[in-house]
């Protein structure tokens, strides 16, 4: 199979790690895709370009972190990753955590790719309060971070990119998920 992603995507890692940890890595070629490039091959693997993209041995393109992870589970004697008895719960955090990395990309986006006297501030609150809610939710009802899956992966991701992209001081706010992250 080959994972298009770049070392800065949090989906992208997500499913790298899922893949280390269920054992499924010698089976994946990583290739590097730009979504900003016109004609690149996540462009043509995804027509979304949107990554990470997982092209299966027979060709089919898989896409969205989510569905990848799925697929993984298919691959494994059980679902783990979405396990049977904990199914819904670990979908539902699964989503809160994404939409939660979807606002922060679109932070970066706006301050990374947006000329500056363009930058519109309420835009950048308002994904910022998405955050900070699904934060607030996390410290009451946060995944187990002694079991991997979709939900805790997602989550460490999640945080690593936070703390990459500085969309808000999370560290600071949040010293549960702090705890949490520093879990052995």
């Amino acid at each position: 199979m080959i994972l298009y992603s770049t070392p800065t995507s949090p989906y992208g890692r997500k499913v790298k790690i899922a893949a280390r940890i269920f054992g499924l890595m010698d089976r994946i070629q990583i290739e590097p895709c730009d979504p900003w490039t016109e004609g690149d091959i996540l462009r043509q693997t995804n027509p979304l370009g949107k990554m990470p993209a997982l092209v299966l041995d027979n060709g089919q393109a898989v896409y969205d972190s989510g569905v990848i992870l799925d697929y993984f589970d298919t691959l494994l004697g059980e679902p783990q990753l979405f396990p049977k008895e904990r199914r819904l719960a670990v979908q539902v955090t699964h989503a809160l955590i994404n939409g939660m990395m979807d606002a922060g990309i679109l932070i970066a986006y706006e301050r990374l790719r947006r000329p500056g006297e363009f930058c519109y501030e309420p835009w950048i609150d308002h994904q910022r309060g998405k955050i900070e809610r699904g934060l607030a939710s996390l410290v009451k009802d946060a995944p187990n971070p002694r079991v991997a899956d979709a939900a805790s992966i997602s989550l460490a991701c999640a945080l690593g990119y936070f703390d990459w992209r500085k969309q808000l001081d999370w560290r600071k706010d949040y010293p549960a998920l702090v705890g949490w992250l520093e879990t052995d």
